[in-house]
């Protein structure tokens, strides 16, 4: 692979340095570091035997192993086939209590209420049981809570709602696992099931069954999997049941689960689950599953959202998923829900057209706060503080998570923001980085009379607070994680190779893109160009906010790149200089289909002057 320069083939004494070209402060503030692996010293070793057992180039083997995967896992990862991968659904504790009660609902023709909650896990796993359970007999009442009403989880009065529609088994997705308050005393008068993957460290409701792999009784090891793909496996389980009833004939055919799989592809990748073993496999096919189109509400959208090629973990994660959560954060909870289930074209446009909108009025009413939010973490960081808290009155329930995330990327800080209510409380969301477990220290501030609610994961939490307690909060996450003080301005970039302009070829691209889904614990390879110069430069798209430029290097190799919200960042500065600098490129080479022809485009992440 000519002019490609791994940490491998550097000189030792090069290679003894992780910092990669010199950049320790990028244009985003970034440490350009190479990637990393606990065994480097034998990861060569490793490549090259993964390179001949195979086939692939040993650069790409060499990536693989920078992602954790073995030998003994590399034909799985290059080919993850569900058969290989598929277990046995009754792994998972409660399995067979919920398969025999859902399958006890099909053959008895029951009405079935189905609560889910309002993103597009919850959404998704909600669909599967009403498209499944509808097309086997059930008459299926679907409930998605509004996220400013109602909030997170189940709620009395919706699930009361279900059961006087006639509902005589509930079944709770993507939440109720923290809901023992709520959920006990319905279950005295109706059969209900959880099926879940948040964390408790609260009792579990006294309800039929908990699917959830990550209760404390669930010897599965499926942690990983989310809602939507748990839910499939209880349709499989369910399946297997009325199979051995043998309940299936030509006036109840069986259904087909693997049309299923686009859905859980779209929310395994949007619920940022682990893109290794099992849930490689479920993505992979579900993607294939999603290109065919048959969803119509799913095809609308993808035409809407201008998605031509077939559609990949990036269209899932940035695209759709992005417009099926819009409803649920400033609008109709309902509206990705409707859209998944609908039969009528006329009416999936409209739909689709109206989340397409409302995503756009989502994309405005999150600039309006982040621009405030960033002054008041600039402001707290000055001061010391190593959590970022934040409120603001009158801010959107349903960005104030979108905004935590992007104060977290831009100050390299654990954040909260709130939303200040008018009874005196704030309720928001937070996100962590790397190394810090922040719904750790969200429970213990709850369990120290700290939160009012509070939970949720290493990397993303929800809590609210009273007011006049938010200092007290900060002060005591501060306490709780003293070393985010020291964290540097921003992430290390990690970058996996460096190219020459006229290395960057349609099959170089195409080899790399062997080891897609990319995502969460398998990520895309990160690519740098060195000394280039930008030969021409336009701003695209509707709202001008795509830039498009042409990188040069020092041997006359040309290559297309495209940096994606602009706007007047730093990186379009430099890109944009009419004296034309030198510069290093970091981003992703991609190999693209248009008109029947291929072409390789560089996607632009950061930039450094050189």
């Amino acid at each position: 692979m000519g002019f490609l320069f791994t940490r491998a083939n550097l000189s030792e004494k090069q290679a003894e340095v992780s910092t990669v070209l010199g950049v320790t402060s990028s244009l985003s503030k970034k440490h350009w570091v190479w990637r990393a692996a606990e065994n480097e010293s034998q990861i060569d070793r490793i490549a090259e035997i993964m390179a001949l057992q195979c086939g692939v180039s040993r650069v790409i083997a060499r990536m693989m192993v920078l992602r954790g995967v073995t030998p003994e896992q590399a034909q799985n990862y290059l080919k993850p086939l569900l058969q290989n991968l598929f277990p046995d659904p009754l792994c998972l504790f409660d399995m067979d209590k919920a398969a025999d009660r859902i399958a006890r609902a099909v053959m008895q023709g029951e009405v079935v209420g189905v609560f889910g909650d309002y993103d597009v896990d919850g959404t998704c796993a909600s669909v599967i049981l009403a498209d499944v359970l509808g097309s086997l007999g059930c008459h299926v009442l679907t409930y998605i809570p509004d996220r400013i009403a109602e909030g997170y989880g189940p709620n009395r009065k919706a699930l009361e709602k279900l059961v006087t529609q006639g509902a005589s088994l509930l079944i709770c997705v993507d939440c109720g696992t923290t809901a023992a308050d709520v959920l006990n005393p319905i279950a005295d008068h109706v059969d209900i099931i959880v099926i879940d993957h948040h964390k408790s460290e609260d009792v579990l409701p006294s309800i039929m069954a908990v699917v959830n792999p990550n209760r404390a009784e669930c010897s599965s090891g499926l942690h990983s999997l989310c809602a939507t793909a748990l839910t499939f496996f209880v349709m499989v389980a369910t399946r297997r049941v009325l199979r051995e009833a043998r309940w299936f004939s030509t006036t109840h055919p069986e259904p087909d689960l693997k049309r299923q799989l686009d859905l859980v592809a779209l929310a395994t990748v949007c619920d940022v689950m682990s893109l290794q073993g099992l849930n490689r496999a479920l993505v992979t096919q579900g993607l294939k599953i999603m290109a065919q189109r048959h969803r119509l509400g799913l095809s609308v959208l993808m035409e809407i959202a201008g998605i031509t090629k077939e559609p990949d973990a990036f269209s899932c994660g940035f695209v759709l998923g992005p417009r099926i959560n819009a409803g649920g954060r400033i609008a109709k909870a309902t509206l990705g829900l409707d859209l998944l289930l609908c039969q009528d074209e006329p009416l999936a446009q409209q739909i689709a057209l109206e989340l397409d909108e409302v995503n756009r009025r989502r994309q405005r009413v999150e600039a309006t706060i982040l621009d405030h939010a960033i002054a008041c973490a600039e402001e707290q960081k000055q001061a010391g503080r190593g959590v970022l808290v934040i409120s603001g009155k009158d801010w959107s329930l349903g960005v104030v998570g979108i905004v935590a995330g992007r104060i977290k990327e831009y100050f390299n800080r654990p954040t909260l923001v709130g939303s200040e209510q008018e009874e005196g409380l704030i309720k928001g969301s937070g996100r962590s980085v790397v190394g810090i477990d922040l719904g750790c220290a969200i429970i213990a501030a709850r369990q120290a009379g700290l939160l009012k609610t509070g939970g949720g994961h290493a990397m993303a939490v929800g809590f609210s607070v009273e007011k006049h307690r938010l200092a007290e909060l900060q002060d005591f996450l501060d306490t709780y994680y003293p070393q985010a003080v020291g964290l540097p301005e921003s992430a290390d970039l990690s970058v996996d190779a460096m190219l020459c302009v006229s290395g960057a070829t349609v099959a170089f691209a195409q080899q790399m893109a062997v080891m897609a889904p990319f995502g969460a614990d398998n990520p895309e390879p990160m690519i740098v160009f060195s000394y280039v110069t930008v030969l021409f430069h336009e701003r695209i798209g509707r709202e001008r906010q795509t830039l498009r430029v042409f990188l040069q290097d020092e041997n006359g190799g040309r290559l297309k790149a495209l940096l994606f919200r602009a706007d007047e960042t730093p990186l379009a500065k430099a890109l944009e200089e009419t004296t034309r600098p030198l510069l290093h490129v970091a981003g992703y080479l991609r190999a693209e289909n248009w008109h029947d022809r291929t072409d390789v485009t560089f996607f632009i992440q950061d930039v450094a002057y050189a």
